[in-house]
């Protein structure tokens, strides 16, 4: 089951998708591949160097949110052993699939086509992390899903216990982390991007049509211009990690 790269997925109603590519654009500093699929819903942001790991689909029902795509050389092994692990077959084609964590959470599984090296550094920030946000009753499954099915990956707990890092091999451009909510809801998820200022890319985020939402002394919450929150993370955005001064 071993996994060559990833993808965080930027998941918007289909209405608002240009609103929401034109600032994801800026944000990573790439430009939009021609849209494919039968609705020209998904659509991948390529930067002028580097390898892609950010893509986007405009979803016909919901407010969207993010998904990871897990790109592997076997995806038929790979889905089996997905299966096997937990998750269970949402739509299947002919050279992808589309699965559900136990709790429900999308992601899919993609042929790798070569994917090695990641985007930059953006003015300070990298999109780098989906977070799953799960309510309590489910938690501990996902986690353990999660660790079992990313066995490759560096499952750790953090210093709050609301929040548990699976950190990929060095040089993969997407990783995760899962959060237990304080309420019980459908599991859902979110992108967060790794600052060495958050404040400064808040403001920048703000004069490109962000919304904040709430601040807080580790993450600001932001709602992008097609509504979808995300989260801006005090992490070194060249490893993803975090100061020994923060606790998450």
């Amino acid at each position: 089951m071993s996994i060559r790269w990833t993808y965080a997925f930027v998941d918007r109603p289909a209405e608002l998708l240009g609103r929401a590519q034109e600032f994801w654009t800026v944000v990573t500093d790439t430009r939009l591949s021609a849209p494919r699929g039968p609705r020209d819903e998904f659509v991948t942001l390529v930067p002028a160097v580097a390898d892609p790991c950010v893509k986007m689909q405009g979803v016909e029902a919901g407010n969207g949110g993010a998904h990871l795509d897990l790109c592997v050389d076997d995806v038929p092994g790979f889905v089996k052993g997905a299966l096997d692990t937990g998750a269970t077959m949402a739509a299947e084609h002919e050279d992808w699939a589309v699965l559900r964590s136990p709790a429900g959470q999308l992601f899919c599984a993609v042929p790798w086509l070569g994917e090695s090296v990641r985007p930059p550094v953006v003015h300070g920030s990298r999109l780098d992390q989906v977070c799953l946000d799960l309510a309590p009753s489910v938690y501990d499954t996902e986690v353990a899903f999660w660790s079992a099915l990313l066995a490759d990956w560096d499952a750790q707990p953090s210093a709050l216990p609301e929040f548990h890092r699976i950190v990929p091999p060095p040089g993969f451009p997407v990783r995760v982390l899962l959060q237990r909510l304080d309420e019980e809801r459908a599991a859902s998820a979110h992108l967060d991007l790794a600052c060495s200022d958050i404040e400064t890319t808040r403001i920048r985020h703000e004069k490109l049509g962000a919304e904040t939402v709430s601040r807080g002394t580790q993450w600001t919450v932001l709602r992008d211009p097609a509504g979808g929150t995300y989260c801006l993370t005090g992490r070194d955005p060249e490893t993803g990690s975090v100061p020994a001064s923060n606790a998450f």
